[in-house]
C-alpha cells in the first residue's frame, strides 16, 4: 500500500480485518513510530487499530515495489509521481499495480495506468483499480459497504477482490477499467458543484435536478470516450446458473458513486463546493480544509481532455469555470439553471 491518508488507511484495515499482511509505505518516521506504538494512524481514523504484526511500514515507495508482489496506490492524484519518483522500470516488471486513485494526475492530464503506460511501460493487463461507492469513515465504522475492481481479466481480478471480501465490505467486479475511473473522476466534479448549489442556498429539490443532469453529462462523456454498456436497464445475460446483472450505467461504481459523494456529508468534494458557495475562495477553502478534494484538479483536467472527447458538458464547465476562471458562483448557476432538464 502507497498511502497513509483516509482512503488508504481504510484499505489496510480491510485488509488486516482479513488477516493479510500488508507493506505499507507511509508519509514520514513519525507515523511509523505512532502506528507500531499507539497502533493507529495519527492523522486519519483514528479509530482504526492494526495489529502491527501484520504491517511492515517504510517511507520508500520503491520498498513496496521490490517487496511485494501486488501494488495498491492510494495517494490524491496530484500527489502520484512524487510518490513514485524512486520507482524504476524494472522494478515494475510482473508486478500487479491496484488504483485507488479517483483522479487524473493534473500535470499531464492522464488517468495513472497511462502515465503508468508512459513512464515505465506497464502493461494494461496487470493494472487494475479499486473504486466506490465507499467513503473512508463508513468502513472505519464497518458500515456494509461495496467495492469494485476493473481489470482486463476477470478471473484475475476475481482473485483480488477476493483478498478485500469481510463481513462489512462486498465486492463486485467488471473489466471498465476507462468508464470507472473516469467514472470516478467526474463524480468528483459533479459533488462539488452540488456543494456549491447547496452553499449558495439552492434547495433539496434543485440539487435532484442538477445531479439528475449531471448524471446525464457524465453519460454522454462516457459514450463519447468510447465506453461501452452505460445504458440504464439493459444486461447481458451471464448464464443461467450465474443470477447477477451485468454492470450497466445504474451500478453502484457510476450512478451510486455520483449519488453518494454528492450527498454524503463525509464526502469533501461537497465540502468544498460548499465553502465556495457561501464565497470562500479557492485558496482559503484549500486551507481551512487541510485535505484533498480531487474535484478541483479533476474539474480542469476534465476540461483539457473534453477537447478532444467534445462531450455537451455545460455544468462541468461552468464548475472548472468558477474554480479557476473566478467566475461568481451565482453567475455560473445561473447560467447552469438554463440548461437543465
Amino acid at each position: 500500500m502507497i498511502g497513509s491518508g483516509s482512503w488508504g488507511t481504510a484499505l489496510v484495515k480491510i485488509l488486516t480485518d482479513g488477516n493479510h499482511t500488508v507493506n505499507w509505505c507511509v508519509r514520514n518516521q513519525k507515523m511509523i513510530s505512532h502506528i507500531q506504538q499507539r497502533k493507529h494512524n495519527p492523522n486519519y481514523l483514528s479509530t482504526v487499530y492494526f495489529e502491527p504484526a501484520l504491517l511492515n511500514l517504510t517511507t520508500k515507495p520503491e520498498d513496496i515495489f521490490r517487496n511485494s508482489d501486488a501494488v495498491i496506490i492510494a495517494v490524491p492524484s496530484a500527489y502520484v509521481t512524487k510518490s513514485l519518483e524512486g520507482v524504476q522500470a524494472s522494478d515494475c516488471t510482473g508486478k500487479k499495480i491496484i488504483s485507488a486513485v479517483k483522479g487524473m494526475l493534473p500535470d499531464e492530464n492522464l488517468l495513472l495506468n497511462d502515465y503508468l503506460s508512459q513512464h515505465v511501460s506497464f502493461d494494461l493487463q496487470n493494472y487494475h483499480t479499486i473504486m466506490g461507492p465507499c467513503h473512508a469513515e463508513e468502513v472505519a465504522a464497518e458500515k456494509l459497504s461495496y467495492l469494485t475492481f476493473s481489470g482486463l481479466d476477470e478471473n484475475i481480478t476475481e482473485s483480488i477482490a477476493a483478498h478485500f471480501k469481510t463481513a462489512y465490505i462486498n465486492t463486485v467486479v467488471n473489466t471498465d477499467i476507462y468508464g470507472v475511473q473516469f467514472a470516478a473522476i467526474l463524480k468528483n466534479i459533479y459533488a462539488l458543484g452540488a456543494g456549491i448549489a447547496h452553499g449558495l442556498e439552492y434547495g433539496d429539490n434543485f440539487l435532484s435536478v442538477l445531479i439528475a443532469n449531471s448524471a446525464d453529462e457524465m453519460a454522454g462523456f462516457l459514450r463519447n470516450a468510447g465506453i461501452r454498456n452505460i445504458e440504464v436497464g439493459v444486461h447481458t445475460k451471464a448464464g443461467p446458473e450465474d443470477p447477477r446483472k451485468s454492470p450497466n450505467y445504474a451500478a453502484s461504481v457510476y450512478l451510486g458513486d455520483l449519488l453518494v459523494t454528492c450527498y454524503s456529508l463525509f464526502s469533501r468534494n461537497r465540502t468544498f463546493g460548499n465553502m465556495i458557495g457561501k464565497g470562500y475562495s479557492v485558496m482559503s477553502t484549500q486551507l481551512e480544509m487541510n485535505m484533498v478534494a480531487e474535484g478541483y484538479n479533476a474539474s480542469k483536467c476534465i476540461f483539457n481532455v473534453n477537447r478532444e472527447i467534445k462531450a455537451d458538458m455545460p455544468i462541468a464547465e461552468t464548475i472548472y469555470r468558477i474554480l479557476w476562471e473566478q467566475l461568481p458562483p451565482e453567475q455560473g448557476f445561473r447560467k447552469i439553471e438554463e440548461n437543465l432538464i
